[in-house]
């Protein structure tokens, strides 16, 4: 079975009322990596995705009570790398070595710490290998 890493991107996509197919995509993705249990996140993508559901774009798209619930039961049990030293340093290899920016590179490394073979992200080249991690553009026809 596969490891799958998801970004924070695809998270928030949940939630976009404005296009309706990636949202779709995007819960399928997602309930699919619920039911597989083949899911990774990091702590990273946690942060990001809740600051920016209840914070950062101009009207919350959701309360921190759903805030909450989509961490109880989503979230949390695909989270599974959290921050380390070494974690740090293969980012910063990550970050040299492929050109990434450093939060990318955190992601990439978060995803190979976890042994992922994918990383679902629209932030990165679609089709990019890392080492024997392929970067997925889950939005792309």
């Amino acid at each position: 079975m596969s490891v799958d890493f998801v970004d924070s991107n695809v998270f928030i996509y949940m939630f976009d009322l404005v296009d309706h197919d990636k949202r779709e995509k995007a819960n399928r993705l997602v309930q699919g990596a619920l039911n597989a249990g083949n899911g990774v996140v990091s702590y990273q993508v946690v942060q990001e995705t809740l600051n920016v559901l209840t914070h950062k774009m101009k009207k919350p798209c959701i309360s921190s009570d759903d805030a909450s619930r989509l961490l109880e039961t989503v979230l949390q049990p695909m989270w599974r790398v959290m921050p380390s030293a070494g974690l740090f340093k293969r980012a910063l290899r990550n970050k040299a070595q492929y050109a990434l920016s450093f939060y990318d590179s955190l992601i990439v490394s978060a995803a190979q710490e976890a042994g992922c073979t994918r990383l679902y992200s629209e932030d990165m080249q679609h089709g990019q290998l890392i080492g024997k991690l392929k970067i997925v553009n889950p939005f792309v026809d």
